[in-house]
């Protein structure tokens, strides 16, 4: 078992949190809320109302589950490689055994991610400013650990879960594809003369591969978003997964699925960037010391 995966998984995925989260929260209040026409506007309001702190509302759970989930993501992607390939003999990965490990990736973190994104979502549509005043509303959650409490305590602990199956369809998928695509670029960044990719084609594959797995990912991601925040505010407008797509499809028209993919995107090359140069120079000190911090080796069949 590479249990240096799981370990370096953990602060690539820390690091992306802290890199792309005030775009995470524009994102999530375009979906869910529409009072926000657009990127510019949205971030202009948040600042304009709470502040730089309203950018990070709700970021240290996520921070902490991040670390987990990033860290089931990476250790299941490499160890269902290593299966697969010693299923063979020991040969070298295809291209079809990064998508299957991919996808197994990104379904098992489902259980560890689903509560902490849960009450992520909430806090980031929690628009009141923690500023006094007499005409402030009532915050009515006052933290993340408070949050999660209050989601038990008035839906039950499946409350933790609610979206859980747009976020498997989001996250099975788009880790697939991510994945595919970091290697492939990579590969295509190698030159033939060498193994392993610059330090430069690390960090380009990775962007590109978080670019790509979020325009895969983002129509779901638009559906878990609203299930999630649904009855927050109002009643209850959907009551289910399917009616929520088919409402919204009804209201608002396909289009709505990709409005924030624009920000997705801008969001994740950075954010991935970082994740794939902060593991791969963790995965290569960990397994071999000060000197294994060389770009990861490439192989396909």
């Amino acid at each position: 078992m590479h249990i240096a995966d799981f370990v370096a998984g953990s602060f690539a995925g820390a690091c992306g949190v802290a890199v792309g989260y005030p775009l995470d929260t524009v994102k999530v209040r375009i979906q869910t809320q529409k009072q926000f026409s657009g990127v510019w506007q949205c971030a202009a309001t948040t600042f304009s109302q709470e502040g730089v702190h309203g950018f990070f509302k709700g970021m240290s759970l996520p921070l902490t589950t991040i670390t987990m989930t990033s860290s089931v993501v990476f250790g299941t992607y490499r160890n269902c490689l290593q299966c697969l390939s010693q299923s063979r003999g020991a040969g070298p990965n295809t291209k079809l055994d990064v998508f299957v490990s991919g996808l197994a990736a990104g379904i098992a973190q489902i259980s560890v991610m689903s509560p902490g994104d849960i009450v992520k979502v909430r806090l980031q549509c929690q628009t009141e400013s923690k500023r006094k005043g007499a005409n402030m509303a009532k915050l009515k959650y006052n933290g993340p650990v408070h949050c999660l409490l209050s989601i038990i305590k008035e839906e039950g602990f499946k409350g933790l879960y609610r979206g859980v199956l747009p976020l498997m369809l989001r996250d099975g998928p788009s880790y697939a594809t991510y994945f595919l695509t970091y290697t492939t670029v990579c590969e295509w960044l190698t030159d033939s003369s060498k193994k392993r990719p610059e330090w430069s084609g690390v960090m380009l594959a990775g962007g590109i591969a978080g670019m790509v797995g979020w325009t895969i990912g983002t129509p779901m991601d638009v559906i878990k978003a609203r299930l999630q925040m649904d009855g927050t505010r109002e009643a209850r407008r959907y009551k289910g997964f399917y009616h929520c797509i088919t409402e919204t499809v009804r209201v608002e028209g396909v289009s709505v699925f990709f409005r924030s993919l624009g920000i997705n995107c801008l969001r994740a090359f950075p954010v991935n960037m970082v994740v794939f140069v902060t593991y791969e120079a963790l995965t290569g000190l960990i397994k071999d010391g000060p000197g294994g911090v060389d770009p990861p080796r490439i192989g396909f069949e």
